[in-house]
C-alpha cells in the first residue's frame, strides 16, 4: 500500500507544563482537501507547526509519504497565517513568490527566466499577475493571502499545509483561493487546511478532523460533521460560524 501523505502517531506538545496537543493520532488521505477545525486554543496551528518541526514535540512520530520530514521536505508546501507575517518588509509581490523556489535553487543561486516565468504562472493562478511589481505592503489582506498561496504553489508540492487561508479575506479572494484548492485536488495534490467557518466545511472539504487538544473525530466530512461530534469538540455553546457568534477564548493560542 502507498503510504499516506501525512501520518501522526502519539503526538504530544507541552507548553509551560500544559498540554497544547495530547496523544494525537491522525492519518490524512491522499488527493483530498482536508480541514482541521476546532475552537480557539484547540491546537490547530500547533498541530501543523509540530508536524513541520517548527515547534518542539514532547513525544510522537510524524511521517510524510512514509518518510521523515528531512527526506521529503521539497514535496511539502506551507502557507502561514497572514497575521504572523511582517508585511512592511520592502519587497515586490513577484520576489515573495520566488522565495518559494529557494528550496530548489539554494540561497546562493539567483532565480533566472525560468523561475520568473514559474512565479508569474503561480500569480496568474491566484489572479494577481497584474500586481507582480507592487510592494507587498500595498496589497489588501486578501491579496496578501493569495501572494503567500502563490509562493506555495510555485514549489509544485504534493502536500500543502495552510493555516487559516480564508480568515479575514474578501469574497473575491475567497473565491480565488477556493479555485486554487480545487485545482490542486484535481491534480491529485493533498491540502491540510486549518479552517474556522463551520458554515463552509461541508461545501469546501471532503475530509474533516475535529480537534480540541485531542483528536475528537476524523474522517469523511459527511460522517464526521455531526451534531454529536461538534458538541464533543466545542461543548454545549453557540457554534462559531453557524450562528454568527465568535469563538470563546481559551488558555492557549491555536
Amino acid at each position: 500500500m502507498t503510504p499516506p501523505p501525512l501520518e501522526i502517531l502519539d503526538l504530544t506538545v507541552i507548553y509551560r507544563d500544559r498540554p497544547v496537543l495530547w496523544d494525537v493520532d491522525l492519518t490524512i488521505p491522499e488527493g483530498q482537501l482536508c480541514a482541521i477545525v476546532g475552537p480557539n486554543g484547540a491546537g490547530k496551528s500547533t498541530l501543523i507547526k509540530a508536524a513541520l518541526g517548527m515547534v518542539p514535540k514532547a513525544s510522537g512520530r510524524v511521517r510524510f509519504f512514509g518518510q521523515p520530514l528531512e527526506q521529503v521536505r521539497r514535496r511539502i508546501g506551507y502557507v502561514p497565517q497572514r497575521t504572523s507575517v511582517d508585511w512592511d518588509f520592502p519587497t515586490h509581490v513577484l520576489d515573495v513568490v520566488m522565495m518559494g523556489l529557494y528550496g530548489r535553487l539554494g540561497w546562493f543561486r539567483r532565480p533566472g527566466k525560468k523561475e520568473r516565468e514559474a512565479a508569474m504562472e503561480a500569480l496568474e493562478q491566484v489572479a494577481l499577475s497584474d500586481l507582480a511589481y507592487r510592494q507587498i505592503s500595498e496589497l489588501s489582506g486578501g491579496q496578501q493571502q493569495r501572494v503567500f498561496l502563490a509562493r506555495a504553489l510555485v514549489q509544485d508540492a504534493d502536500l500543502y499545509f495552510m493555516d487559516e487561508p480564508f480568515a479575514g479575506v474578501d469574497a473575491v479572494s475567497e473565491e480565488a483561493i477556493l479555485r486554487v484548492l480545487e485545482g490542486l485536488r484535481a491534480r491529485g495534490k493533498t491540502a491540510v487546511i486549518v479552517h474556522h467557518d463551520l458554515q463552509t466545511v461541508r461545501e469546501y472539504f471532503a475530509h474533516l478532523t475535529l480537534l480540541n487538544v485531542q483528536v475528537i473525530a476524523s474522517g469523511p466530512t459527511e460522517s464526521t460533521f455531526t451534531p454529536r461530534n461538534l458538541e464533543r469538540t466545542y461543548g454545549k455553546q453557540p457554534l462559531p460560524g453557524l450562528d454568527g457568534q465568535a469563538e470563546p477564548e481559551r488558555v492557549w493560542n491555536s
